[in-house]
């Protein structure tokens, strides 16, 4: 049902975005934290909006989190465990604190137009349009350039009944495939895939008992349909990722 070659091809696609005056003034990042992934999204606790930035390093990660003119921060080991301290030095963790903070402040007021210009940024992306752009004012601009992956070709569900699918907790992003045999939400679990950390490849097993014959597709059929499924949704990246990211790396200088 699914073939591993018929992939749409990568795709090079530019969105134009209004990132602030660059580059970013402060003291700089300490040269021993290299090649740092940096991310930010925003989200709701209890109707108040947070801005939460990551940095994370080879040897670990420094959470920042931004609301009401609060500043919290707590820190991960290397493999994203949550760390009581700091995994490094003291003169180094008070250094990046202070580039991290120079640069939140930099990103706080363009962050919420920012978000949903990278969001339309991605709509063109999805519909085929290698890039982005729309009417700004005089202000500098910037072009962030991304590669984004092809999606695998699949078909829909051929099955009987109606699927769904979930996320499991667990390293190796597993997710579990719902059925329903009629029109009633899906909710019967029927097949897990995940992340095979050996590979990079999806992996899949069906559930133990599940009755192939009222699926309506031989259980081999399932489980390449929905190993395909979680590589399209959960192995590539999503364009609004890619974009986001870039972005923020552009701002922080990590991408010269």
């Amino acid at each position: 049902m699914t073939d591993p070659t018929l992939r749409l091809p990568a795709k090079t696609f530019r969105a134009v975005l209004d990132l602030g005056p660059l580059p970013v003034g402060g003291p700089p990042l300490p040269a021993r934290f290299v090649h740092p992934e940096f991310d930010v999204e925003l989200l709701e606790d209890g109707g108040a909006e947070i801005a939460a930035f990551y940095l994370e390093f080879a040897d670990g990660q420094l959470h920042l989190e931004v609301s009401n003119d609060r500043l919290e921060h707590h820190f991960h080991g290397a493999a994203g465990e949550h760390a009581d301290a700091s995994p490094w030095s003291d003169e180094d963790t008070d250094a990046l604190l202070a580039w991290a903070t120079i640069h939140i402040a930099h990103v706080l007021p363009i962050l919420p137009e920012l978000l949903d210009n990278i969001d339309e940024a991605a709509e063109w992306c999805d519909i085929g349009l290698p890039v982005y752009a729309r009417d700004y004012e005089p202000v500098p601009l910037e072009i962030v350039e991304v590669e984004v992956e092809g999606d695998l070709l699949m078909l829909p569900w051929l099955g009987a009944g109606q699927v769904d699918h979930e996320h499991l907790d667990g390293p190796d992003e597993p997710i579990a495939l719902l059925w329903s045999p009629n029109d009633e939400p899906a909710d019967v679990p029927i097949a897990k895939a995940w992340l095979d950390l050996g590979t990079g490849h999806p992996a899949s097993a069906a559930e133990p008992g599940i009755d192939w014959t009222a699926v309506g597709l031989p259980e081999s059929e399932v489980l390449a349909w929905f190993e395909g499924f979680y590589l399209n949704h959960q192995v590539i990246a999503d364009p609004a990722d890619l974009i986001r990211v870039a972005a923020m790396k552009r701002i922080a200088g990590f991408d010269s």
